[in-house]
């Protein structure tokens, strides 16, 4: 019958694909069967905010809206309608084929693009920070299954061997 693992030699498994060290080894082990470690990654992560990440955030959230959608496709309609048929034809701020409202455009692009993609990847990391508290938290659950699976095994083991002294001893009666 195979022996059955201990948990540390469980984790000290697990982590062999990873080049630790072996304090750190030690350490991990300490920490995934004796302290609690879930951690709240979006309170985490908003501690470690700048200024700049929040106005990315920000950014990010009004520019993916339907809102912002609607309101610029008003704000367009509203430009091409004022240039092509309110303004006369010398007192137009951008004639047909408005290039001035193209240059806002790819200003606009340019400028929101960027933005966009540095709110992007925090959320990127953010997940990935939040893919590792549950590969740890999953891994100590594990661990602590297995152990109550044993303790179980050996109170029935226990419990066997109790009943079989009582069948012994209503036997030799």
């Amino acid at each position: 019958m195979e022996k059955k693992k201990t948990k540390k030699e469980i984790v000290k498994m697990l982590l062999k694909n990873n080049e630790l060290e072996e304090k750190d080894e030690e350490e991990l082990l300490d920490l995934l069967i004796d302290q609690p470690i879930s951690i709240d990654v979006d309170k985490q992560e908003e501690a470690k905010m700048t200024r700049g990440d929040r106005v990315a955030d920000k950014v990010s959230e009004i520019a993916g809206s339907w809102g912002f959608i609607l309101g610029f496709c008003a704000f367009l309609l509203f430009w091409i309608i004022l240039n092509a048929f309110i303004l006369s034809e010398h007192n137009q701020a951008d004639p047909y084929p408005f290039i001035l409202l193209n240059l806002l455009l790819s200003c606009l692009a340019a400028l929101q693009a960027p933005i966009i993609m540095m709110s992007q990847n925090r959320q990127a990391a953010k997940d990935s920070l939040r893919n590792q508290n549950d590969y740890r938290t999953d891994l100590k659950s594990e661990l602590i299954l297995e152990e109550l699976h044993d303790k179980m095994e050996e109170m029935l083991k226990n419990q066997r061997k109790i009943i079989k002294y009582i069948e012994e001893d209503n036997d030799n009666k």
